[in-house]
Order: structure tokens, then sequence, then C-alpha cells
């Protein structure tokens, strides 16, 4: 079944919804992602420009020096690229507003494997030449340095986390476990570098002898911490201090979702764009120590903040039975899915279920020619949550909505669908949320008829 809605003459009239008119789309610094490489890259060269001229001639010649040294660079560059790692996703506002949840996770999870892969071979060839130099056995020298070099046995268990926190996260694995499970599990690898620090700094062959470099490595390290402080703890911190967000309300929407209502104070002066998401921790029992990524399904107004969630599992499912006072803690936004990224004037955007959320509040920051068309695509007529608003909104901007209603298998999504409702398709941004499954069809699907990548955003719902 397909319905297609021109107008609602239903007012939004819901305290999370803005009044004022669209904002006025950031300039996107799209220099961001390749200044980052570039100083990645350099970063990179000097340390294994580092572990190489810090090494002699007779040390390479010596018994177990060629292993010693291979574990040398190994340990230097794993540790590099793992502080690159906790980087990429501490948050810094100037490069996840370029590249988004998106493009920051694949990033994470191409280096990942990198690090982990390097350090365990650091341990492997590093034991391999200390064992060669003093002619004992492999078992011999395991036990001699963990119970007589400082550091070793405290950089071993480091190893051992994050070994752990690889192993979680691969994809058949963390898909069996809770997001709960999961992710303190993750948290596991501010513990392993910590750890690991001191053995680096005392006993890297690079370091011994040459306090610069040691200082210079120390500062590296205190920035990078630093760094993860600002912006996953103290900035969340001082916002939530600021703006005082409690639950005033919990709304059904549709089948298995709820709209939750916040009230705070100055929120307006949150730099949210529509499109974005939240971290949110409400602080009731039982579900306090979590927090989850939603979206905002509404420009924040300056008393009122709103979220909508679909009934995906414990959390998510357990927020309908909020309590009305309930404090909220919150970290964010974050994203780029907002009308930052589009360049042409005019616009398609496609949700799929729950996506609509993100969507919806994307649709309020398009300018009023943009003529939208909004496209809906869900399993069940009960699936269709915030339609009324949707409909409004792309009518106000001279647009309107097509909800594609009923399973996969009778009712299909495809080149010729979208062909059909989207005119003109080639002119325009075309913006996709929802699964990740149903955003890589879309974005395939709209690729195949031509739409320039350029103007291709997308957001998907993941782990």
């Amino acid at each position: 079944m397909s319905v297609s809605v021109e107008s609602i003459s239903s007012s939004i009239g819901d305290p999370s919804a803005a009044a004022s008119g669209p904002r006025r789309p950031r300039p996107r610094r799209r220099w961001v992602p390749d200044a980052a490489l570039t100083v990645v890259g350099l970063g990179l060269g000097a340390t294994t420009g580092l572990a190489i001229t810090a090494e002699t001639h007779a040390a390479l010649a010596s018994r177990g020096g060629v292993a010693t040294f291979v574990g040398s660079i190994t340990g230097l560059v794993g540790m590099y690229l793992a502080l690159v790692m906790v980087l990429i996703v501490s948050r810094i506002p100037l490069i996840e507003r370029v590249l988004g949840l998106d493009g920051l996770l694949r990033w994470h999870r191409w280096l990942s494997p990198w690090p982990l892969s390097l350090i365990g071979l650091h341990a492997v060839f590093v034991t391999i030449g200390y064992a060669q130099a003093t002619r004992s056995g492999i078992g011999h020298e395991v036990s001699a340095l963990l119970s007589d070099y400082p550091g070793v046995l405290t950089a071993t268990v480091a190893l051992g986390l994050m070994a752990l926190a690889g192993t979680v996260s691969i994809r058949a694995i963390r898909r069996r476990l809770r997001r709960e499970t999961w992710w303190t599990i993750h948290l596991v690898m501010y513990v392993a570098l910590a750890l690991s620090f001191s053995h680096v700094i005392a006993l890297g062959p690079t370091f011994v002898q040459h306090p610069l470099l040691q200082l210079v490595w120390t500062l590296v390290w205190i920035a990078t911490a630093g760094l993860v402080i600002v912006f996953r703890f103290g900035i969340p911190l001082l916002r939530t201090l600021r703006h005082r967000l409690r639950v005033i309300e919990v709304r059904p929407e549709a089948h298995g979702v709820v709209s939750i209502v916040c009230e705070g104070r100055a929120l307006d002066r949150l730099p949210a764009r529509g499109g974005q998401f939240m971290c949110w921790r409400f602080l009731q029992s039982g579900i306090w120590w979590q927090a989850h990524p939603y979206s905002l399904s509404a420009r924040p107004t300056a008393t009122h903040l709103r979220l909508t969630v679909k009934n995906l599992g414990d959390h998510s499912g357990g927020l309908a039975q909020l309590e009305p006072g309930t404090r909220v803690m919150i970290e964010g936004p974050y994203g780029a899915f907002t009308t930052d990224a589009g360049r042409r004037q005019r616009a398609a955007l496609i949700a799929g279920g729950i996506g609509v959320t993100a969507t919806r509040a994307l649709l309020e920051d398009l300018p009023r020619t943009a003529r939208p068309i909004v496209i809906l695509r869900v399993s069940r007529e009960d699936d269709a949550a915030l339609v009324g608003e949707l409909a409004e909104l792309a009518r106000q901007r001279g647009g309107r909505l097509h909800v594609v209603c009923g399973p996969r298998e009778r009712v299909r999504f495809d080149a010729d669908t979208v062909e059909r409702l989207v005119p003109g398709i080639l002119q325009r941004d075309v913006y996709v949320c929802g699964r990740p499954s149903f955003v890589q069809h879309v974005v395939e699907l709209v690729g195949g008829l031509g739409v320039p990548a350029d103007a291709i955003h997308h957001e998907a719902y993941s782990l």
C-alpha cells in the first residue's frame, strides 16, 4: 500500500517545535579531513623515523638486536595508532561536524586492528630478542620480563584489555551482545592506554637516555588525555549543569514509538542542527548508568527538547516508562547529517522507519523555497510516526510527503518508485536516514539513477 499525503491541516503545536524559520547553513570545512590525514601521516612518519634513527649499528649487530629493533618499531607505531584511534572517537567538534558519526566510525573500524596487531607483535619480538640476548628460553624470558622489568606486568594487562576490546568489536560477536555490555567493555581501552604509558616512556628503547623525546611523548599523551576529558566528559557535564534538563512528558506516537519531551534552560543556545543526535542518560533507577544515542526529532526551543524513540531493545523499550521529573544528562549534539551538507536549492528526504526522527528535525532547517519531497517507508501503517508534522513542514516549504507502506515483498521500493515520487531528483540533494540495510539500499539506488555522490547525504542507525 502506498499513500500520498499532500498536506494535513493540523498544527504541530508541540512545545518542542521551533517557531523560528530555518537556520542558515554553516560553511562546511571540506579541507578538515585532508588536513587531519596530513597531520596523522606526518606524525606516523616522525614516529617511524624516530625509532629508526635511535637505533645504532652496534645494537642491531648484537645478539637479538634485529628482533628487539622490530619489536621497538612495531610497539611505537602501534601505540601511536592507538592514540589516533582514541582521538577519532573523542568527539572533536571540527572533525566530527565534517565526517559525521558514520565517517568517524568507519575510520575507527578500519584502523582498530592495526594497533592491537602491532602491539602484539611488539610483545612477541621483544621477548624473542631478549631471549636471544640472554641465551635463555622463551618461557624463562617471559617470566623474567614480568618479574624483573618495571611496567611490563601492567603493560601485559593492558595488552589483554586491548585484546578483549578488539574481540568484542568483531561484528559477529558484537551483534550478540547488548549495547550496554559492548560499551562497558569498550571503555577498558582508556584503562589499557593509561596502564601502557609508564611502560612506553620508561622502557621503550627509543626513549632510553633521550629525555627530550620522553618529554615530547609525555606531552602527546597528556594532550590526547586532555582532549578526551574535555570533549567526552567535560563539555557534556557543563552542558548538563547549564541546561538542567528534566522529562516533562512521554507521549505515544506510533506502534512502539514514543516522544520524550524535556524541559530546560536556554536550550536554543545548544549548537544543535536538524538531523543531529545526542547521547542521553536518564537518571532513573535501573538505567541511570547507560548513555544511548537518539536523534532530536525537532529543533530545540528556548525551553524544550524532544527525542522520539522506537522500542528496539531493553533501553529504548524502557523509556516509555520514564517518570515526569526525571533528570537528564546529555552529550552532544553530534552528527553531520544536516542541511550544512546541502549544495542545491531543492531536496529529497527519504526515511526508513525510525529514521523519521532525524528527517523531521532536518526538514525544519530547510529553507522555505526548498520544495522538499519527503518519502517515509514503513512496513505497517501503525509504524508511521510524526506523519502529520512531516506533512505540515513539507507543505510550508512548498513540498509534499509520500508514505510508502507495506511489506517489502509486496510493496517494492525501487528506482521506478523513487523516480515517480521525486521529480527532478538529479537536481536535488538527497538525504537518507534509517537502518543500515535501508540506507545502503537507497544510497545505491539513487546513485544508480545518476545522483552525484556529493549530493547524497546519509545517516545509518546502528551500534
